[in-house]
């Protein structure tokens, strides 16, 4: 493996991370603020806890979730969709680079930057709410696990997507809504029994209870299923990348 072709992808777009830093990790972490104080004004004045939890403290996990995967899918979609879409890509098809590099390069890269931000955004909501972590090696390894998934998600959106309407449709009809309904401001039991049944098919409701199961040790599902669902969703996109490697899918301009 060239070691040396990843790390320069690698380099190349945690640079691009900081000269864009108020897009990539300044605007999210104000909008994960307006989060804790909208909901914990008007929600959180309305419940007082869930499953023995403050409510602002309750949803600190699910709003670190909400922006690792939307923030994973979109650096990783556009890190490589960029390129083709300027020509560029054309100067890592030529060099003596594989794809299988490539794509380390690429999603080791965004998920670093997602990783960085669900940390920043950990640490400023410690500014909001008193935060307990119980487990902090498990949050750490479902966050790297979900930011290593995810950016894997999004590096296949990029190559998938001809033009920025389908960069974009994924992570908009898809990714937020779930993200939204699995949980992240509410446990899936205060709903109805027919919606907590509804609510297991929802991927994302195993990320969010898992991560915070590793905060409370409280969890809609067992942290067992959660990080088994984990995996799983990291090996669907895993075979996904592989067949694109073994098939000799090629990156279009």
């Amino acid at each position: 493996m060239n070691l040396r072709a990843i790390r320069a992808i690698y380099l190349f777009e945690m640079a691009r991370t900081w000269r864009t830093l108020m897009q990539s990790i300044v605007s999210p972490v104000l909008s994960t603020s307006l989060y804790f104080i909208v909901f914990g004004a008007a929600i959180g004045s309305r419940i007082d806890q869930v499953e023995g939890v403050n409510y602002g403290s309750f949803i600190v996990p699910g709003l670190i979730m909400l922006s690792v995967l939307t923030q994973s899918v979109a650096n990783a979609s556009f890190g490589i969709y960029f390129p083709k879409f300027t020509g560029t890509i054309y100067e890592i098809l030529s060099a003596p680079v594989s794809f299988l590099e490539i794509a380390v390069g690429y999603v080791g890269a965004a998920a670093s930057k997602s990783i960085i931000l669900g940390l920043i955004i950990l640490a400023t909501a410690g500014l909001f709410v008193p935060l307990h972590i119980a487990h902090p090696v498990w949050m750490f390894g479902f966050l790297v696990l979900t930011s290593v998934t995810f950016s894997l998600l999004g590096f296949i959106i990029g190559i998938w997507a001809d033009g920025f309407e389908k960069l974009q449709v994924v992570p908009l009809l898809i990714i937020t809504p779930l993200t939204f309904l699995g949980g992240s401001f509410y446990s899936i039991s205060m709903l109805p029994p027919l919606w907590q049944t509804i609510a297991l098919f929802n991927p994302v409701v195993y990320l969010v209870s898992g991560f915070r199961w590793s905060f409370y040790e409280i969890a809609d599902v067992n942290v067992a299923v959660s990080l088994a669902a984990t995996f799983g969703f990291l090996l669907v996109c895993l075979g996904i990348v592989w067949w694109i490697f073994k098939t000799g899918y090629r990156l279009k301009a």
